[in-house]
């Protein structure tokens, strides 16, 4: 497959550009370890992605609301009788994953450098827009994008209003992800192309079980192989 036509290629933040879903990985092993005295670790994974689950929808997505939510699971598990010392530590833990240091992945940034010569870049993510925003800077990649659109949620219906912000049409947008429940499906959806690079690591929100089996759907091992197909 190769593409004719792209005016604009939208790529997620992260773990696209750079590192992020291991580090939540590593909090919430953190947790359940502060945690241990009240609920064995499988329990208390599950336990916590159910809070998640349940203040998505009030919250959205990103390190504050997942920290509101370690700290509501503990008093939860606690029965209200969590330390207030453990209360701090949390609040600690999503401290520290807001200030990591930004490492990006491998040749995306040989790979923005190539593509913003032939096309319009933009990045198109979830989260916190504080966040995303300081992470595009601290990366060093800012100057590689037109434009930084920090989504709600990735649904066909925002995908659609990012196109049409955009001034193009559907067809003519590709977006690059490694989410294929986020990144791909609503592209898909909306008649636009989407190539698809997994991360290693995946939330268990994210995950999607069917094959996809789309004449727009391309899957990639690594960013430097989307210029492969466009023309």
């Amino acid at each position: 497959m190769v593409l004719n036509g792209i005016k604009v290629i939208a790529f997620d933040a992260d773990d696209t550009l750079w590192v992020n879903e291991p580090y939540f990985r590593k909090a919430e092993a953190d947790f359940c370890v502060l945690l241990k005295d009240y609920m064995d670790e499988e329990a208390c994974n599950s336990f916590l992605f159910e809070v998640e689950m349940k203040n998505l929808g009030l919250y959205g997505y990103g390190i504050k609301p997942f920290t509101l939510s370690l700290i509501e699971a503990a008093l939860s598990i606690s029965d209200n009788k969590i330390p207030n010392s453990v209360i701090s530590e949390l609040i600690k833990i999503g401290k520290e994953m807001l200030q990591k240091p930004i490492e990006l992945l491998d040749g995306i940034e040989e790979t923005l450098k190539f593509l913003s010569k032939k096309y319009r870049l933009v990045v198109a993510t979830k989260g916190d827009l504080l966040d995303q925003e300081r992470k595009l800077i601290r990366s060093g990649l800012e100057g590689y994008f037109h434009h930084i659109e920090v989504m709600s949620d990735k649904t066909p219906k925002q995908y659609c209003k990012l196109v049409k912000h955009l001034d193009i049409q559907p067809e003519e947008f590709l977006m690059i992800g490694n989410s294929l429940k986020s990144d791909i499906l609503p592209v898909l959806d909306i008649g636009s192309h989407a190539f698809h690079i997994p991360f290693h690591t995946t939330w268990v929100h994210e995950h999607v079980e069917d094959e996809i089996n789309h004449p727009n759907f391309k899957e990639l091992k690594v960013a430097s192989e989307i210029d492969d197909f466009l023309r």
